[in-house]
């Protein structure tokens, strides 16, 4: 019940409101248009001026802000255009640096395996003239008997067997490990 009291209040205070401005309103009109009547040419041509130059100023103002819009506009295409080139350029040089790794890595793999290859020259060289030293010195020991380098002739043989064989493969060949 209280509720239904209280929308009725409301809606008569809205109405006697709304009658009191609608009735300000006109009184208010009525008043205004004698004076609106006087207004001068003189007027009229200062309220028209004001009205071209405001005009004028938001087509300047326009055109300022399209220039502005197309000089910003370029500026971000030539710096997207720059970092695109500079993209590039980067891909380029690692790219390059890339290629170069792989061809040192190549070239480094290529001379461990030709350091490798010349050891197991150097050592299968040594081995054989071990054996051609072996065998020219059990040559030798079978054909003088019991008294192996008695004769003068023998021993020469055997030196010189021993000397080809340390220059072919060199002095490490007859260190204390070898014969």
């Amino acid at each position: 019940m209280k509720y239904l009291n209280t929308s009725h209040l409301t809606a008569a205070t809205l109405f006697s409101v709304l009658a009191f401005s609608v009735h300000a309103a006109e009184t208010g009109r009525s008043k205004a248009t004698p004076e609106s009547a006087t207004v001068s040419a003189e007027d009229l041509a200062k309220a028209s001026e004001r009205i071209r130059q405001t005009g004028e100023q938001m087509r300047n103002d326009l055109k300022e802000g399209r220039a502005r819009l197309e000089a910003q506009k370029a500026r971000q295409e030539a710096e997207r255009e720059r970092e695109a080139v500079r993209a590039r350029q980067q891909a380029i040089k690692e790219a390059a640096a890339a290629k170069e790794i792989k061809q040192r890595q190549a070239l480094e793999a290529a001379q461990q395996a030709e350091r490798q290859r010349q050891v197991a020259q150097r050592a299968k060289d040594e081995q054989a003239a071990r054996e051609r030293a072996a065998k020219a010195l059990m040559e030798a020991r079978k054909s003088s008997g019991p008294k192996a380098f008695a004769d003068e002739n023998q021993k020469e043989k055997a030196a010189r067997a021993l000397r080809e064989a340390r220059k072919s493969s060199g002095p490490k060949a007859f260190d204390e490990a070898g014969l």
